[in-house]
């Protein structure tokens, strides 16, 4: 039984799709007119790894992440280059698809674009109207705030309290100070569209309704975002939403924690806004979306060079201890049955990680039992003799767990036959070295491949060898 934390009822709740064995799921993608940014990746892994396991749980998922593809943001970063919007945000929806690939995070089943849904967009904000939940200033359109009764229920503040405890742009059309925007007046040179209400573009919040109605239906599964997305744009969603369909916009809301930067919180201000492509060009992308996973979603991770150097240790575990297992697997000469005992203990290790997930999908601990399963395997692997069976099991249970976190990219070899042969021939002209007690060659083979970036560990089970 899976059970989430659910935003809006502040508590976990026993996960019950709308439709048994679907899941509508919808998360909230990135204004592209940058880079991503670290902040932007923890969503993507986070979210990527709960859609896994729910896949491995034979659900069928289907997956919306959108793109904000008109903004301010990307206006002005247009105006700064001398061009088109369009332009702006194409060139970093391209890059954001290589970036996320480094992150091991799979496509979506949907990545609608604002730019592309416009008729949609506007039929809504044209519904709200007629149901007079939204009003018209001067070809700007707001929403009523104050008729929607349950505003604020996801971030657990009245409306009195946000009017006191947010602070809310001025703006002198609005009836309401927290009324917001669904539809902006165009500018002068802004890129625009024909509406019912005048040239205009949308505001950003009924864009996210809008693509999440048309790709999933009236009512989805999950909702999910940074937590920083709590108010106000998950709110907003749900206010115009439930307004216009007067049904639940979400069954379950899920967001994750923030990422501080060696203690600070990381921000523009501060400037410490870390982007995927300068980390990944430094460090494996494997090693950021393990560090991602190694803290559970809801929590705060606090970046730093020694957490990056931990999770490359630990990475380097996982792929020594699976290449032990492949090791002593294509070197036996023998066969026997894996042991009833074995087959307990991996059992037992395969419902502790379900476990873990299940319990809101906690990651860290899922983790935990991974290297677990590596203790058991290096104990087992000091026997004198062992079963193929075992060792077969081993890896296949390694692998699944890998697979459900999306870290299974690090058992790839990438490099060739080709490339590791003559590798593969010193290593074999040092062992006839040794086992002809011809120290010096021995000596001098390893202090050869050392020099070119070969590093040799000798370990009960043979030599090992990796690229420094």
């Amino acid at each position: 039984m899976i059970r989430i934390y659910n935003t809006l009822t502040r508590k976990k709740e026993e996960f019950k799709p709308i439709l048994e064995g679907k899941v509508k799921m919808y998360v909230c993608g990135p204004t592209v007119y940058n880079f991503i940014h670290l902040g932007n990746a923890r969503p993507l892994v986070v979210f990527d790894t709960v859609r896994r396991y729910l896949e491995y749980k034979g659900y069928e998922v289907t997956y919306v992440q959108n793109f904000t593809d008109v903004d301010d943001k990307i206006i002005n970063k247009a105006k700064e280059s001398g061009k088109e919007a369009k332009e702006i945000s194409e060139k970093f929806i391209e890059e954001f698809f290589r970036d996320a690939e480094a992150l091991g995070v799979k496509k979506a089943d949907f990545h609608p674009k604002v730019t592309e849904n416009m008729d949609d967009i506007i039929d809504f904000i044209k519904r709200l109207i007629d149901k007079d939940m939204a009003y018209v200033v001067d070809g700007d359109v707001y929403f009523k705030t104050e008729k929607f009764s349950d505003y604020g229920k996801l971030s657990n503040q009245s409306i009195e309290d946000l009017k006191v405890g947010v602070r809310i742009e001025v703006d002198e059309k609005k009836k309401n100070p927290l009324d917001f925007a669904l539809w902006k007046n165009a500018k002068m040179g802004e890129v625009n569209w024909n509406s019912p209400f005048g040239q205009g573009r949308p505001g950003w919040h009924i864009e996210c309704s809008t693509m999440s109605k048309k790709y999933l239906g009236e009512t989805i599964d999950i909702h999910a975002g940074g937590a920083d997305l709590i108010f106000p744009h998950h709110e907003n969603e749900i206010a115009q939403s439930e307004s216009l369909t007067n049904k639940p916009f979400a069954k379950y809301w899920m967001h994750n924690g923030y990422i501080n930067i060696n203690n600070e919180k990381m921000s523009k201000s501060l400037g410490n806004v870390l982007m995927v492509r300068e980390l990944i060009s430094k460090y494996d992308p494997n090693i950021l979306r393990f560090l991602i996973l190694s803290v559970h979603y809801r929590n705060p991770i606090n970046f730093s060079e020694e957490l990056l150097e931990q999770s490359s240790n630990s990475l380097e575990r996982i792929k020594k201890a699976h290449a032990n297992m492949l090791y002593r697997l294509e070197n036996l000469d023998y066969e026997l049955k894996m042991e009833t005992e074995m087959s307990q203990v991996l059992n037992k290790l395969s419902e502790r990680f379900e476990q873990e997930m299940d319990d809101d999908f906690n990651t860290a601990n899922a983790i935990t039992v991974i290297f677990d399963l590596i203790k058991q395997s290096n104990i087992y692997l000091q026997k004198e003799r062992v079963s193929s069976q075992t060792i077969s099991a081993m890896i296949d249970l390694l692998r699944t767990f890998l697979n459900i976190l999306g870290l299974d990219k690090i058992l790839r070899k990438e490099r060739t036959n080709t490339e590791d042969a003559w590798v593969e021939e010193l290593i074999e002209e040092r062992n006839m070295a040794k086992k002809n007690k011809n120290w010096a060659r021995a000596d001098e083979i390893r202090d050869y491949l050392k020099e070119h970036g070969i590093i040799l560990e000798d370990t009960p089970q043979g030599v090992r060898w990796r690229r420094r």
